[in-house]
């Protein structure tokens, strides 16, 4: 895994609703902080709205409550 940087586009993959109201979608999001092991922190952009994590871990594959890279 790269190392992220501060400002560097991500997505962030929304964990849904456990009755399955909502699904689990990717969000864009933006790095705002770099952390030791992959984790940091995203402005994570919802249809409405700004959500902030400080503390989000990286996933190598989508997985609810983690971020990755973008696919080429």
């Amino acid at each position: 895994m790269r190392i992220p940087k501060i400002s560097e586009p991500v997505l962030y993959q929304a964990y849904g609703t456990p009755g399955g109201e909502y699904k689990s979608v990717p969000r864009a999001a933006i790095v705002t902080q770099v952390g030791e092991n992959g984790v940091v922190g995203l402005a994570i952009l919802n249809p409405t709205g700004i959500f902030f994590n400080v503390a989000v871990p990286y996933g190598e594959i989508p997985t609810p409550g983690h971020w990755n890279y973008p696919s080429e």
